[in-house]
């Protein structure tokens, strides 16, 4: 049983040190995939990765009793709740940006720029909200793999799977969220 596996039971059974225990064998690890995930962010993009990881540290372990199974449920739940901060912030950024409630006027016909980075995230999200209702593991894959930067070996074992069924979930998920943004934006 590894270190990690060891402090999460200590956490799930209610020891109060045992989430301070847990934060320096996390951190690096954490730290590292939210660099990478915000590596591919705008350059306008406000939330720096110590943010990102301090804000899903938060939510992960904050007032509650969390209980992680293992290492790679935390992982994941890490993931979840790194996605879920980004799409807030683009939330919230979008909306500031484009008024609100007010209503969308269509303007077919003209030809606009490219969707900001906001636009594009929040079009991955809803299309992977429709994934995860048909293909849950593939979706894992994809918050793994998009949202927090983990690699295809990396991915497997949070889940538990193979490198290479990895590495094809990440394929159709990849063609399925394609086309369900395309279509999303016709």
């Amino acid at each position: 049983m590894s270190d990690v596996t060891r402090i999460l039971e200590s956490i799930e059974q209610g020891d109060p040190k045992a989430a301070e225990e847990l934060l320096p064998l996390v951190y690096a690890e954490l730290r590292k995939l939210a660099g990478a995930k915000m590596a591919g962010e705008s350059p306008h993009q406000t939330l720096q990765p110590t943010a990102l990881v301090h804000e899903a540290w938060l939510r992960l372990v904050g007032d509650a009793s969390p209980k992680f199974e293992n290492r790679a449920h935390f992982f994941a739940a890490a993931a979840e709740a790194m996605r879920r901060i980004l799409i807030d912030k683009a939330r919230t950024k979008r909306a500031r940006r484009h008024g609100g409630d007010q209503q969308r006027v269509e303007l077919d016909g003209l030809e606009i720029a490219a969707p900001a980075e906001e636009e594009e995230l929040l079009a991955v999200n809803e299309a992977l909200d429709k994934l995860a209702a048909t293909h849950a593991v593939q979706a894992e894959v994809v918050k793994l793999r998009y949202f927090v930067g983990l690699t295809n070996v990396e991915a497997a074992q949070a889940l538990g799977l193979s490198e290479r069924t990895v590495k094809n979930y990440w394929a159709h998920a990849r063609a399925w969220l394609f086309r369900e943004v395309k279509a999303q934006r016709a």
